[in-house]
C-alpha cells in the first residue's frame, strides 16, 4: 500500500508565518497590471507589459513610479513601509486562478507570441501535482472552502511540472519546444537538446516555477518539497484512486529529467578576464532566483540565450544585462537540490 498524498491545506502547518515590510510603492510594483490581464479565453496580453516577477521590474514604469526616484521621495518611501505580519497558504491548481497564474507567466517566452492561455490551462488541469501559493485572509477567518478563493492580488507563486510527453500534442507546447531550440545558438548543445525534446520528451517534465520578488525566500524549499513528493505520490495508485489511473498515466510522472526555463542577471563585461584582478570585480552572474544556481551546479546541459524585451535595471546593476537560462538536471539529483536548498536557506 503506498503513502497516501495529503491534503494541501494540512502541510499549512509548515509554511512559515513572517514579519515582511511592504510599502504602497512596492505594492504597485506588485499588482500594478492584474487587474489588465485578460479573462480566460481572451487574447492574450502583449509580452511587452509585464509586473515584477522574480525581481525584474515593469520595463515601462508609470510616471509614479519614476516620481520615487528623487531622494527626497525615497526617503518618503522610507517612512511609510510597515512591518505587518504574513501568513502564505499552499493551493491545488484551479480554474480560478487563471488570471494570477497568466500575470506571473507573461514573459515566460520573452516577447514571443505563443498560447500562454493554453499554457496556463495545463498547469491548472493539473491539479495532482502542482502548487499555487497565495496570502492567508487578513481577516483572521477560515475560509469557507479550500480553494483559496479568486482574489488574483492574493496569488505570489506557482510551481509545476508538465511532461512534456503527455503534453506532446497541445499546441502551447509545440511552441515553447521551437522557441528553445531557437534560442540555443550551440549546435552540440542544441543535438542534445533536440533529443531532449522529441525522442524522450516522455521522460522530460518542464519544471515551472514563479513567484513574485517579494514571495518570502522561507516558502521556496517547501514548495519545491510539495513539488516533488506531489511527482513520487504521482506514480501510485492511491493518488488517482477518483480517477481509475492507467498505467500510462503513472508513467507519466516516473520522469528522467526536469528542464527549466529562467532567468539570470550576466555581467556585460563576463568574458573580459582582466577584470578578476581589479579591485572592482563583480560576479559574472546574479541568481535572480537563488535555487536557480544549484540547478545549474548539478545540471548536465545548460544555456543562455539573450532576451528581447526591455528590463528596468536599478542603477547599481547597471553594468548587467538579464539573459534567459535553460538547464536540464537529472531526476535522480533532485534529492541533492533539496539538500542544498535547505543548506542554503539555513547559512542565510
Amino acid at each position: 500500500m503506498g503513502q497516501r498524498r495529503p491534503a494541501k491545506r494540512r502541510r499549512l502547518s509548515r509554511t512559515p508565518s513572517l514579519l515582511l515590510s511592504f510599502s504602497p510603492f512596492s505594492r504597485f510594483l506588485l499588482f500594478a497590471h492584474s487587474s489588465s490581464v485578460p479573462k480566460s479565453g481572451s487574447p492574450d496580453p502583449s509580452p511587452s507589459s509585464k509586473s515584477t516577477v522574480d525581481g525584474i521590474a515593469d520595463p515601462k514604469p508609470p510616471k509614479a513610479i519614476k516620481r520615487m526616484e528623487s531622494s527626497e521621495d525615497e526617503e518618503e518611501k522610507q517612512e511609510k513601509i510597515e512591518m505587518v505580519q504574513a501568513d502564505f497558504e499552499f493551493f491545488d491548481p484551479k480554474p480560478g486562478d487563471f488570471n494570477g497564474v497568466k500575470l506571473l507567466l507573461q514573459s515566460y517566452l520573452d516577447k514571443k507570441p505563443w498560447d500562454l492561455s493554453g499554457f496556463v490551462d495545463l498547469i491548472l488541469e493539473q491539479t495532482t501535482v502542482g502548487t499555487i501559493v497565495k496570502s492567508a485572509s487578513q481577516d483572521g477567518e477560515e475560509e469557507g472552502d479550500d480553494d483559496g478563493g479568486d482574489d488574483d492580488e492574493s496569488l505570489f507563486a506557482v510551481i509545476s511540472a508538465l511532461n512534456l510527453g503527455r503534453y506532446a500534442g497541445h499546441g502551447c507546447i509545440k511552441e515553447l519546444k521551437r522557441f528553445l531550440l531557437e534560442v540555443c545558438s550551440d549546435e552540440s548543445t542544441k543535438t542534445k537538446l533536440k533529443l531532449l525534446l522529441e525522442q524522450q520528451a516522455s521522460d522530460v517534465g518542464l519544471l515551472v516555477s514563479q513567484r513574485f520578488v517579494n514571495c518570502p525566500y522561507q516558502l521556496v524549499p517547501p514548495l519545491y518539497d510539495a513539488l516533488f513528493d506531489e511527482v513520487s505520490w504521482a506514480t501510485e495508485d492511491e493518488l488517482f484512486c477518483f480517477l481509475k489511473p492507467t498505467q500510462e498515466l503513472r508513467d507519466s510522472f516516473r520522469l528522467k529529467y526536469y528542464m527549466l526555463l529562467t532567468r539570470i542577471l550576466e555581467n556585460k563585461n563576463v568574458n573580459q578576464r582582466k577584470a578578476k584582478q581589479s579591485q572592482d570585480y563583480e560576479e559574472p552572474f546574479i541568481y535572480i532566483k537563488a535555487e536557480d544556481e544549484i540547478f545549474r551546479e548539478l545540471s548536465l546541459l545548460s544555456f543562455t540565450f539573450r532576451l528581447h524585451a526591455e528590463q528596468l535595471i536599478s542603477h547599481e546593476l547597471k553594468n548587467y544585462r538579464e539573459m534567459g537560462l535553460v538547464m536540464v538536471v537529472k531526476a535522480d539529483d533532485i534529492s541533492k537540490f533539496r539538500e542544498k536548498l535547505k543548506s542554503l536557506l539555513a547559512k542565510s
